[in-house]
């Protein structure tokens, strides 16, 4: 089995090598130019990456996949760290070959510390401190040696450093941050604009959203809202608190599940509603997502 990391800041996960348009060429590039991509899409054009099944998800730097097969530049790849009934072993899909950097695990060195981006984004710096690579929210990277002010991580480029006010340390597991702490740090990104497969502060789809918030604070879930509200602590509607994940679903919370927020409190919820909206908190009461509320569950721990 063929074994890779991701060497940009998110790799978006295609659903096939026929689904970019020319207009997603930045996406494609090594280094990517996430910024470039979103800023040249209108929001139709934002739109049709989820009404036309082009992407599946995105990758964060230094995210290890397996690889399934090569193919013309592209390869088929299982992400790991994204559980999926699509593959037993995480999430599929297409990702240029050249946003790859392929390991041989053998020789990794196991690191017991590890460093998770608590900023929005940070630059990761080489040793001359010129900047590599942008990392995002919630990358998590093996920690080598702390010095002035710094954290030294191993990377598909290498040796290299981050700002240590940039990270949170944690070794092991990190730390179960509390409901409070899940929702302060949904609340940051309040007025982001939707991006269907999203999983960076570039913009968050809505289970991208409550996987990247679940996971700043210590719980791997599921990527899908639909592998999402089949794990977890099953919580009846009335006994709902804040930190929970509420999931709606067609035909009044009969039919087919579309939609994962998470609980504010007061008859609330912070989401990422749709294309061409933004993260807001919202009340529930007297909206269609009343009448499609259909589950609950419960991922954080007292």
């Amino acid at each position: 089995m063929r074994t890779a990391q991701i060497n940009v800041t998110a790799a978006t996960l295609w659903t096939e090598p026929a689904s970019p348009r020319d207009l997603d060429q930045p996406a494609l590039e090594a280094p990517v130019r996430i910024d470039a991509w979103l800023e040249g899409m209108t929001a139709e054009e934002r739109k049709e990456l989820l009404d036309g099944n082009k992407v599946q998800s995105q990758v964060l730097y230094g995210e290890t996949v397996t690889i399934e097969e090569v193919n013309d530049g592209w390869a088929h790849v299982v992400v790991l760290s994204q559980s999926s009934k699509k593959h037993p072993a995480g999430y599929p899909g297409w990702i240029p070959f050249s946003q790859l950097t392929e390991i041989n695990e053998d020789n990794m060195e196991a690191s017991e510390e590890k460093a998770i981006i608590t900023a929005d984004f940070t630059p990761l710096l080489n040793e001359g401190g010129e900047a590599l690579v942008t990392l995002a929210f919630t990358t998590i990277l093996p920690v080598t040696d702390l010095e002035d002010g710094m954290v030294g991580v191993h990377t598909p480029h290498g040796q290299a450093f981050v700002k240590r006010d940039a990270v949170k340390l944690f070794t092991g597991e990190l730390e179960k941050g509390t409901p409070a702490a899940i929702l302060k740090d949904g609340e940051r990104f309040l007025d982001l604009l939707y991006l269907w497969g999203g999983m960076t502060p570039y913009g968050y789809d809505c289970s991208g959203f409550s996987y990247s918030m679940m996971r700043a604070n210590g719980y791997l879930i599921p990527r899908d809202a639909s592998d999402q509200a089949a794990d977890g602590k099953e919580i009846a509607k009335e006994d709902v608190q804040p930190g929970d994940l509420i999931f709606f679903a067609y035909e009044e919370g009969k039919g087919r599940l579309h939609h994962v927020a998470i609980y504010q409190g007061d008859g609330k919820m912070i989401h990422s509603p749709t294309p061409g909206k933004k993260i807001m908190i919202q009340e529930i009461a007297g909206t269609f997502y009343e009448k499609e509320w259909c589950q609950t569950r419960r991922y954080w721990q007292e």
